[in-house]
């Protein structure tokens, strides 16, 4: 099981909105040598951690797997294509925490979402996803029995601990851009 975190608040170059950005990225992520799409979570747009003055995010979780015949790949090598589709999508890296068209993180990936890496990068699971509710909510839509491997805790305890924050599942299918 492969997990990967989607977001992005930042109109694109050529006019695309967050919204379609993160779709765009859905069907990249379909199109990697190797993995199959299982599952994407509902968009849930969330407002920028930490608070500041950028515009809300879209945030979504997609769920993958080696297709028949392959194996997961790298980690390493995941996160090359990632960054890539990032590119693909006008993603520019500054400051951490920027504003930005796409990010694409990888939460988990191994048997049951369970591998767990020091280094290299990225680090296994995602350093900060149990803190951030905006991984976590989609998380539970396309993984709901996913437990953090290095925590060994589900979602309820995760989510309990969190602090309360702006975030709104999609309800209609659509989340319309500002």
């Amino acid at each position: 099981m492969i997990l990967i975190a989607i977001g992005g608040n930042l109109v694109a170059p050529d006019g695309r909105t967050p919204y379609q950005i993160c779709n765009d990225a859905v069907d990249a992520l379909s199109c990697l040598p190797g993995l199959a799409p299982v599952s994407r979570s509902r968009w849930y747009r969330s407002t920028p951690v930490p608070r500041s003055a950028q515009p809300d995010y879209v945030n979504g979780v997609a769920r993958l797997e080696a297709a028949p015949g392959w194996s997961e790949p790298e980690p390493a090598a995941l996160l090359e294509a990632l960054q890539a589709i990032e590119a693909s999508q006008g993603r520019e890296r500054s400051a951490p925490d920027a504003a930005r068209t796409l990010d694409l993180d990888i939460v988990a990936m191994g048997d049951a979402g369970g591998l767990v890496r020091d280094r290299p990068d990225p680090i296994l699971p995602h350093p900060r996803a149990h803190l951030r509710a905006f991984v976590l909510l989609p998380l539970l839509d396309v993984a709901p029995d996913w437990m953090h491997p290095r925590l060994g805790i589900g979602f309820d305890r995760l989510l309990a601990v969190l602090p309360k924050c702006e975030l709104e599942p999609d309800r209609i299918g659509v989340i319309r851009d500002p």
